[in-house]
């Protein structure tokens, strides 16, 4: 299971190296569109119009691609204020039962997304913006997310079976 779960991490790690790509990315676009709308570098341009639209994709594609990596390293929005003041043993509970909620809950949007991306491929569904795009390709990416995070839903799950019989020390408040 250590091997699985390390080449997990190296997957999850890539991907938040692609997202980290992706937000430089959308950095540099950003920059450029501004540059050019404000300085006439470039005759007849100004700004680059389709930048909105790649910028909220990469915003949408990082999201999807850091959240796995994150819910490992602990690093997810978390309010752990009642783990901390009920019994050590019932706090441990509860994060059982969140870590199945959690892995119900991915397995359902998996599914669910799914259905959604085919169903606009079998349509032939089309965004129509500034740039015109198939819609199944910004549904693909959900049920890859949510199965990832599903993946490590499962992962901290058996991390804190075999742990100590106490609540997850990561993502703790500074109180």
């Amino acid at each position: 299971m250590r091997a699985i779960s390390a080449a997990y991490g190296r997957l999850l790690n890539a991907l938040m190296i692609a997202a980290s790509l992706m937000l430089a990315a959308m950095m540099l676009v950003i920059c450029a569109d501004v540059l050019l709308r404000n300085v006439a570098i470039v005759p007849g341009l100004r700004g680059l119009e389709w930048s909105n639209e790649i910028s909220e994709t990469l915003l949408y594609l990082i999201t999807l691609l850091a959240a796995p990596w994150l819910l490992r390293q602990g690093q997810h929005i978390r309010v752990d204020l009642l783990l901390r003041a009920i019994p050590r043993r019932l706090a441990w509970r509860l994060e059982i039962v969140a870590d199945v909620l959690a892995l119900l809950c991915c397995m359902a949007l998996v599914v669910y997304s799914a259905k959604a991306a085919l169903a606009s491929y079998r349509a032939g569904s089309i965004l129509i913006k500034t740039l015109v795009t198939p819609e199944w390709w910004s549904l693909a990416p959900l049920p890859f997310a949510f199965t990832l995070l599903g993946i490590e839903a499962a992962f901290r799950m058996h991390r804190l079976l075999s742990g100590e019989r106490a609540p997850r020390d990561d993502a703790v408040s500074a109180a």
